[in-house]
């Protein structure tokens, strides 16, 4: 059985500030942090879900660009794959999450990431400041 794949937006603004979500739920990862996204639905492309996702949990549009490293393992039977993404239109609101906080350079780290995006923001903070 092939495995679910879940992805994830990291939502970059002002070149550098990049979006943090703290989950809600289950309550093994509440109060954890993590880029938001989900799973991408049967015939869904990966652009799609994340299109998709972001409005729902976030209230907001995105325009999805470049994806960042490979397949990032997640529990069992999942791997998440993800992407750079900017603001389309909209100003996130934390309708599924417990709190959404703007990270810039030299705060990447003052949140609590969850063990999957955790090597996802290391991969990132070098995409952002190779320039």
């Amino acid at each position: 059985m092939s495995a679910v794949v879940v992805v994830a937006a990291v939502i970059v603004a002002s070149g550098e500030r990049v979006l943090a979500a703290q989950r809600a739920d289950p309550p093994a990862l509440a109060g954890g942090w993590e880029f938001p996204g989900g799973k991408v639905d049967p015939g869904e492309s990966e652009e799609a879900a994340l299109v998709r996702e972001c409005v729902e949990e976030l209230g907001v549009q995105i325009a999805v660009g470049e994806r960042v490293g490979d397949d990032w393992p997640l529990a069992e039977g999942y791997l998440m794959r993800v992407y750079l993404c900017s603001l389309v239109s909209g100003t996130p609101q934390a309708r599924e999450h417990l709190a959404l906080r703007w990270l810039g350079p030299g705060e990447y780290y003052s949140v609590d990431w969850l063990g999957a995006d955790l090597p996802v923001m290391k991969t990132v903070e070098n995409l952002l400041l190779r320039d």
